[in-house]
């Protein structure tokens, strides 16, 4: 081997004394190799710096061992939980991540999406449904297996993992109406292609048609998933004089819990304010935030083991995961 080259297969095999099989079967399938010859061989593997040529792999084995995840944003911690143990499992299993996010934009989303087929992804992992047919039919052409995270649909023709949108935010809002609340106001994300945001709203809703109360009277804003911005939609949304403020994502909730603080409102004697997701921040505010608790860790570790499985390229399976309510100080009812 030269001074500048890169160290080959057929180095560590004359490094370790062994065959070049040898040392592709110690790198690959580890468990197969007796332990002194593994040991030799990643010794050798060690001193000479040797990396597995990955297109070499990936042609002998027409597979990349790359996993594309596209994600909505990257601006706060909604998906940090799913996609950390979604990372671990996929790295068990001997697979690499790619991450990429599209802004809540379909357009860049499809973009992303074949950008990651054309680099050889084995599959990826989609947020929501809200996406056109083409994209669809375009990964069954290529044969590129996917599953879907963070809602779910029992009729659903593709891979999924996630839970009920709108059954966890009617549960949320039917236990604010036991406490006594009838005034209702609803701090959204952007519905726009966003079928959790829109599930979420038509649970709350669902739950005030059931409990008689018009589910036209909900004032309802949309923002992203900024603190600040949600403080300010808090602010307008408050002309309504509701007693409870429900927010789609706890981020949200802590920008109306700050707004709210710097108004002179207290929270929860003159009005209420709800979450969703059960983020960290969620717990560590004053007063805490009722919220929904979403199984992210969950949802990450069985969508890695359902993409790597032979199931996801067979009959698709829809695996629905539960959520809960936690109940903090930040709901009472009403004047409490």
């Amino acid at each position: 081997m030269s001074k500048n080259a890169l160290p080959t297969l057929e180095d560590v095999a004359k490094a370790a004394k062994v065959s070049t099989a040898t040392v592709s079967r110690c790198i690959n399938f580890p468990e197969r190799v007796a332990q002194s010859t593994r040991e030799k061989v990643l010794s050798a593997v060690d001193a000479l710096g040797y990396s597995p040529n990955f297109g070499a792999v990936a042609l002998a084995t027409k597979r990349t061992n790359t996993i594309g995840a596209i994600i909505p944003t990257m601006a706060n911690a909604i998906f940090a939980r799913g996609l950390q143990t979604f990372q671990e499992s996929l790295s068990e299993q001997g697979a690499t991540l790619l991450v990429a996010s599209s802004y809540y934009d379909p357009k860049i989303e499809e973009q992303q999406i074949r950008s990651m087929v054309a680099r050889g992804a084995d599959g990826l992992l989609l947020i929501g449904n809200s996406r056109s047919e083409n994209v669809y039919k375009f990964l069954e052409q290529q044969n590129v297996p996917v599953v879907i995270a963070w809602s779910f649909d029992a009729e659903s023709q593709y891979n999924m993992v996630g839970f009920d949108n709108q059954a966890a935010s009617f549960e949320l809002t039917q236990r604010a109406i036991e406490l006594g609340h009838r005034k209702f106001a609803f701090l959204s994300a952007e519905r726009l292609n966003n079928d959790r945001a829109t599930e979420r709203v038509k649970g709350a809703q669902k739950a005030l048609s059931t409990a008689n109360i018009d589910p036209d009277s909900m004032t309802i804003l949309e923002t992203p998933y900024s603190i600040a911005e949600a403080g300010e939609a808090f602010e307008q949304l408050m002309q309504a004089e509701p007693t409870v403020v429900m927010c789609g994502n706890d981020v949200q909730a802590v920008g109306a819990l700050k707004k709210a603080r710097e108004m002179g409102i207290e929270v929860p004697r003159e009005v209420s304010i709800t979450g969703f997701d059960d983020l960290e921040i969620a717990s560590v505010v004053e007063p805490g935030i009722t919220t929904v608790h979403v199984p992210h860790r969950k949802m990450g570790r069985k969508s890695a083991d359902l993409l790597l499985s032979d199931e996801a390229r067979g009959n698709p399976r829809q695996i629905e995961l539960s959520t809960y309510l936690v109940e903090r100080g930040s709901l009472a009812a009403p004047n409490s």
